[in-house]
């Protein structure tokens, strides 16, 4: 009995694992035909436990169609592999589980993390803000599908900007500043990301409405001043200087992360596949 509790998570279980229901549907042949092009069909027949959010076939025929592939023929094991992972968590999250928030997927992000994925509980459960669960707690002998009707790609930092509204005005600011071209490359990059709160909170200071009144030159130094080259999570930040690509600015690591004094991290180590972002309540200028 002893060596049944400690076998393997990927040694095949014995049951009704999450790959045979979804394998009984029809609407997540695609899926299925995915898994088993990636061999991640018999991880997924394992003791898990997983939390799988399940696209179904119109999910993926929408995908095929934007990434101009007429079938999955068309995509390597090796595209398909981070996607699909981008869809699994670890654990058996029900829906009653579910809060506002970010949670690590087994999709590879920068520098061997694991990449982050917003979920949203406001109206139904809503993740990276436009994919729906329309069908929640499918339970599997190894864990639990909710179903999805979009397909979920890995995200880089601007993306996950992009997918949280409370960044709308960052994302203004970065596509004006034509700084997305350069967030949107290989990195990797930390980026301290105030959020739409603390953009206002400047434009008060400088009496101003919003970004339409600061130009290009404006702020391209200011969103420098927030990104520091390399994936730096909260656990590696330490008191002293910090060089970002516009300065240097000055971390406190105490109960909380501060930065220049008066700045506070809120929400740390939202992982992207290019970089990591740490929320911050408060617009970073950099001095003269």
């Amino acid at each position: 009995c002893e060596e049944d509790d400690t076998n393997d998570a990927n040694q095949e279980l014995q049951g009704e694992t999450i790959v045979d229901i979804a394998s009984s549907e029809d609407s997540y042949s695609i899926l299925v035909q995915a898994l088993e092009k990636t061999d991640l069909a018999s991880t997924l027949k394992g003791n898990g436990p997983y939390t799988v959010f399940a696209p179904t076939n119109e999910a993926f025929e929408n995908l095929l169609e934007e990434m101009d592939a007429s079938s999955l023929d068309d995509l390597s094991a090796e595209q398909l592999e981070p996607i699909l992972l981008y869809h699994v968590v670890s654990g058996n999250l029900m829906s009653t589980d579910f809060s506002n928030g970010y949670v690590s997927t087994l999709s590879p992000g920068a520098t061997d993390t694991k990449a982050s994925l917003l979920v949203n509980i406001d109206n139904g459960v809503m993740l990276n803000g436009s994919s729906t669960v329309t069908t929640a707690d499918i339970e599997a002998d190894n864990g639990v599908i909710h179903e999805i009707d979009k397909v979920l790609m890995p995200p880089k930092v601007v993306d996950m900007a992009i997918n949280n509204e409370n960044f709308s005005t960052l994302v203004d600011a970065i596509v004006k500043a034509e700084l997305d071209g350069t967030l949107n490359g290989d990195g990797p990059f930390t980026v301290f990301a105030p959020t739409n709160e603390a953009f206002n909170e400047l434009f008060n200071d400088l009496g101003v409405t919003g970004i339409n009144d600061l130009t290009k030159d404006d702020l391209v130094p200011i969103l420098q001043y927030h990104v520091v080259s390399g994936n730096v999570r909260s656990g590696n930040l330490s008191t002293g200087s910090v060089t970002t690509l516009n300065g240097d600015i000055q971390t406190d690591v105490g109960d909380n992360v501060t930065i220049n004094t008066d700045a506070t991290v809120i929400s740390a180590d939202i992982q992207g596949t290019n970089g990591v972002v740490h929320v911050i309540d408060k617009v970073l200028l950099p001095s003269e």
